[in-house]
């Protein structure tokens, strides 16, 4: 298969035998490039979890860099609607640990929202699809801010976060927050917050 940029779509030697995914869903031949490449982690760290030993139970999945390969992965795994408690899906650029301490986030932020399961578990999957094809597909006007973004299943409350770089330009973040909302169709207040004053409960959230 011919080599491309991450502007063109990868094809065969012979170009005018490709077959894509929509023509053909199990006998493609030609995929087409994301702009990043992606690394889905799972974890469940259970209630006996603590920060020394979350990272033990943190799980590299699977990384890709096609459009071809994240639909594969996402028809593969289980939805988030059908999780354990305590259950969470990390998506991240690859060499970016879904972790405050990793370099590419510790000067970040994150926004974030908690939805009620007895009124979203019909609507969390396609909640977060929404927020990661918003990632994957490059639909923020900052792109490169965008780390990551996070599932969280959780008794009484599913959460979606998407995380950034910094956390000290608002006009950034605020427009990634806008963009998140309206692409994964989410209702009710989002809210920002730097990770440092996320762990020490202070500081002032933005909203959207």
């Amino acid at each position: 298969m011919a080599q491309s940029d991450n502007n063109t779509l990868a094809v065969p030697a012979e170009e005018s035998k490709y077959v894509t995914v929509f023509n053909d869903p199990v006998n493609f031949n030609a995929k087409h490039p994301l702009h990043s490449s992606w690394t889905l982690w799972f974890d469940n760290p259970g209630k006996k979890s603590n920060a020394n030993n979350w990272e033990q139970s943190l799980k590299e999945l699977i990384t890709f860099d096609t459009v071809e390969d994240f639909w594969g992965v996402y028809n593969n795994i289980m939805k988030t609607c059908d999780l354990a408690i305590s259950s969470n899906y990390h998506l991240f650029k690859q060499g970016i640990k879904p972790m405050w301490e990793d370099p590419a986030n510790k000067r970040g932020g994150k926004w974030s929202i908690q939805l009620p399961r007895n009124k979203t578990m019909s609507e969390i999957d396609n909640i977060w699809l929404f927020t990661m094809l918003a990632c994957i597909g490059e639909a923020f006007e900052y792109e490169n801010e965008v780390c990551g973004a996070v599932v969280s299943v959780r008794k009484a409350f599913f959460r979606i976060a998407v995380w950034t770089r910094s956390s000290d330009n608002q006009d950034m973040a605020m427009s990634i927050g806008r963009t998140l909302k309206k692409a994964a169709n989410i209702h009710g207040t989002m809210e920002f917050q730097s990770h440092h004053d996320s762990s020490s409960n202070a500081g002032k959230a933005w909203t959207v």
